[in-house]
This record gives structure tokens, sequence and C-alpha cells, in this order.
């Protein structure tokens, strides 16, 4: 009897270890339940009373998950970048950039569509439209220099990334637009009191990225030329039409940002607006269990891996820690995570 319990007890043990090894989203999860119970204590403490923590864990958040909607929907994009073997530096100035560009459609007084005579809910729709194609034709522009241009991705979107903060700076430097509040509406009104909208796109958007990475053949050929790019091509791949997707794809996910940030905040500095998004991004792709070897991901692990991320951040700020330590500690982790791969890999 000892014998046989003996015996299961390992068996379990050992499919445990086996799942865990496998299975990158169970240690992302441990790993988050780790982080909000540090914070826990840190707001409790903070707090001074075990109910005071309940309502200032509940703003925290609500902080939380609203000012990382915008990084967070860029990282879906990034994960298909990374998992296809490259990466994009570019996200926060193409956010930047799509921005200005939603601002001037949108602007009531000196805009385009206005100056036509058309307001309204048509010029939200319109300047909608405008940007995802906008964002679609800046990705597209980063995939074929990497897919024809044959530069490596990181050069590649380094070197848009200049340019299309420096252009965006330089074109707005007297562009004062005004937002109609009929757009903020969009992820500004409030529901049960909270502004939540934000959230709740970020949230659709992960479900739809996760369908499209599991249940389409661009998600198994994202996963096919991260693996293998020539192993890809002998098996009737375009892998350069994939990469000019999977940037794309990224570019839109940018729009989607800039559309829901300009939503919800009305302005844009474009000198620093989507600054530091990159790296957002990359951290939570590669601490959600992405290989930066390509070919491994998970659309559902990037989300966990930016709630981790805005958990250390609240931690951080709540026990005072200087913004460019917390900064540091984010580069400690995304370094953690890698090494952890390698280990994993060997």
């Amino acid at each position: 009897m000892n014998k046989n319990a003996t015996l299961n007890k390992q068996e379990t043990l050992s499919r445990f270890r086996e799942s865990w090894s496998k299975n990158s989203i169970l240690s992302t999860l441990f790993a988050l339940v780790v982080m909000v119970l540090i914070q826990a204590v840190v707001q409790g403490i903070n707090a001074g009373s075990f109910t005071g923590m309940f309502g200032k864990m509940w703003m925290a958040w609500l902080n939380i998950l609203r000012n990382n909607a915008y990084a967070g929907v860029i990282a879906l994009g990034m994960c298909f970048a990374i998992i296809s073997g490259g990466i994009d530096l570019s996200v926060g100035s193409t956010l930047c950039a799509i921005g200005a560009a939603l601002l001037y459609m949108l602007d009531e007084v000196n805009g385009p569509l206005a100056a036509m005579g058309i307001t309204g809910p048509l010029t939200y729709i319109i300047a909608i439209v405008a940007a995802l194609a906008m964002g679609a034709l800046m990705g597209g522009l980063n995939g074929a220099l990497v897919a024809y241009g044959k530069l490596p991705p990181f050069i590649a979107t380094l070197g848009t990334m200049k340019i299309f903060r420096s252009v965006t700076q330089q074109l707005t430097q007297t562009f004062n637009p005004a937002v109609p509040a009929g757009f903020k509406a969009i992820a500004s009104t409030r529901i049960g009191r909270q502004i939540i909208l934000p959230i709740i796109y970020w949230v659709i958007m992960v479900i739809i990225m996760h369908i499209i990475f599991k249940k389409t053949a661009f998600g198994r050929q994202t996963i096919a030329v991260g693996s293998n790019e020539k192993a890809a091509k002998l098996s009737g791949i375009n892998v350069a039409k994939v990469k000019m997707k999977i940037y794309a794809l990224g570019g839109m996910m940018c729009a989607i940002g800039a559309i829901i940030y300009i939503a919800r905040i009305g302005s844009m500095d474009f000198a620093n607006a989507g600054s530091g998004y990159e790296m957002d991004a990359i951290a939570a792709v590669v601490v959600g269990g992405t290989s930066m070897a390509g070919g491994k991901g998970s659309l559902v692990g990037a989300f966990i891996g930016m709630l981790i991320i805005g958990v250390m951040n609240n931690i951080l700020n709540t026990v005072g820690v200087p913004t460019f330590l917390c900064e540091a500690v984010k580069g400690l982790i995304i370094i953690f995570a890698v090494l952890l791969q390698k280990k994993d890999n060997n």
C-alpha cells in the first residue's frame, strides 16, 4: 500500500515537472500569483489594515489594467514577430506617428474632414479606418525591409523607429488639435463609475489574436517560420509573404493602441508618447514564455506577462523605488526570463 502510494506520488510529481517544463502558461501564472501575493503584503502594510488592503488592491488593479492596455495590445503584435524569429523596435514610434495622424483627422478646427464638412460619428469611422490602414502600411514597410531587403529585424526596425519618431516631431511642432468629445467617449465612458473600456478592448484583442494564432493557417505558418525558415520554404510556405503579414499585423496593433490612447487621454505628447512601449512589449512577451529564438510562444502568455510587469511596477512604486531603478528591475526580469528559456532548451 505504501509502495503504491509512493509510486503514485512520484508519478504525479513527474507529470507536474513535465507540465511545468512544457507549458509556459503554468510557470507564468505561478509567477503572477507570487507577484500578487507580494503586492497584497505591500498594499496591506501601506494601508495599515486588512480591509484597507482590499480597497487599495482593487484600485491598484484597475490602474494596472487600464494603464497597460495600450502596451498590452502592442505586445500581441510583438508576440507574433518574436515567434517568427524577428523583433519590432519601432512599435512605440509607430503608435506616436499614427496618433498624430489620428489627431489631425479628428481635429474639429483645422482637420481635413472638418474642412470637407464631415462631422460626428462618420468622422470617427473614417479616422479609425485610416489609422488602421496607416498601421498596416507602416508595419508592412518593416516587413518589406526584413523579407525583401534581407535586413536583420533589429536593424530594420531600429531605423524605422528613429524615422517615424523624428518625422512625427518635425511635423507636429505647431500642432494643437481639438479632439471631439464623442470620440473620447469610445474609451472614456464610465461603466459602474470606473473607466474600464480600455481594459475590455485589450481583453477582446487577446481573444481575437489567440484565435488567429491557434486556429488559422497564418498562426501555424508563423510558428513554422520561427522554428526553421529553410524547412518552412521547402514545405511550400511563402516566407516573405508571411513576414509581411506579421509586421503589418504588428502595425495594426499599434494603430489600435493609438486609437485607445487618444480616446482615453484626448491628446498626445509626441516627444514621449509610446516611448518605452517596445521594451514593455518585449518584456511581456518574453516573461510570458515566448522564445527569443522563435518558433514557440503564447498570446495568453504575453497577456499574463504584461500583468506581471504591471504588478511589478505597482509594487516598486508603492515602496518608493525611483523610476530609473524600476527600469533596471525590468531589465533584470528580461535577462532572467531568457536565461530560464536557455536552461529549458538544454
